[in-house]
């Protein structure tokens, strides 16, 4: 059941997203997004856990991120996402016939808020963000930037580099024995350095992710006030984004939204505590299958 299978997935205008799908396909589908600069793999823990509550996991690499198309003309703004979104959603919809549970974090929330809430409402049986609101702390957002920013052309000599690299961003987690965890999240290439495995046009190109950035948080916002569907926010409790005034903000713009703050956890949540993470999901999925009487009538009749 741990083996994934490899999927190859349409987006917006047909572009290419490679995916993994892990547990029985009748399962009740949820669509894991990663945040900017990672790629599926950050979903790996959480997906076994899904698949082995009986859950059909889909988590794909987004656009100009790990073996997925990279945009050549560099559209990699909040709206392009949310675009690939639907054409995903309604190609999971129209194959099972059931509204998947997207879950997103960061940059995939946002595409998740803007899909649901702008582009194609009634797609979705529920959302779960991680760690993203409408609003985060700018501060915050310019960190995580210059991190990928730093050495996004450069690369790294050595997977050890890339590893210290990340050991003096995320100093409050647990340093691995080996950096060869890493290896999914760069590329090496001829010249024998190592590179992020995402597009440096995400970061800086023409249209990059935050594009119109005040104009973006304003479509953000207002797409949020229009969610319908069950959601609920899961917050890192160190976050250096989603602050408490953050949080107040998103109460006020989806009250019928639920929060969980993840303790010892910072932005990276699935990363820096994925069993309370994992077990939060799973008892909010549960209660979503008791509230769905059609989902109940499936079970029954298995």
């Amino acid at each position: 059941m741990n083996v994934p299978e490899r999927l190859i997935l349409a987006g917006h205008q047909g572009i290419s997203l490679v995916a993994d799908g892990l547990g029985p396909q009748d399962g009740p589908p949820v669509l894991l997004l990663h945040g900017g600069g990672q790629t599926r793999h950050a979903w790996e823990k959480t997906a076994i856990r899904l698949a082995g509550a009986g859950y059909r996991a889909i988590y794909p690499d987004q656009r100009g991120h790990g073996d997925s198309a990279w945009h050549e003309e560099g559209h990699y703004a909040f709206i392009d996402y949310a675009a690939d979104l639907a054409s995903l959603l309604r190609s999971i919809l129209d194959e099972g016939g059931r509204q998947p549970v997207v879950v997103g974090a960061s940059l995939g929330g946002f595409a998740a808020i803007l899909s649901e809430g702008e582009l194609a409402s009634g797609l979705m049986r529920a959302l779960v963000l991680v760690d993203v609101t409408p609003r985060v702390n700018l501060d915050g957002v310019a960190k995580v930037q210059g991190f990928m920013r730093e050495r996004a052309r450069e690369g790294f000599i050595s997977l050890a580099d890339a590893a210290d690299a990340v050991a003096r961003y995320l100093p409050h987690r647990r340093r691995p024995p080996s950096a060869e965890g890493l290896r999914k999240n760069l590329r090496q290439r001829a010249d024998g350095r190592f590179y992020w495995h995402w597009d440096p046009k995400f970061i800086d190109g023409p249209r990059p992710a935050g594009h119109e950035r005040d104009k973006a948080m304003v479509q953000i916002s207002a797409a949020a006030t229009r969610l319908s569907c069950p959601v609920l926010l899961v917050r890192g409790a160190r976050s250096e984004l989603v602050e408490d005034v953050h949080v107040r903000e998103f109460q006020a713009l989806v009250p019928h939204g639920t929060v969980i703050d993840v303790r010892d956890a910072g932005h990276m949540v699935a990363g820096d505590r994925n069993d309370v993470f994992g077990d939060a999901v799973i008892a909010y999925l549960g209660g979503l299958e008791e509230e769905d009487p059609a989902a109940a009538v499936a079970e029954d009749t298995r």
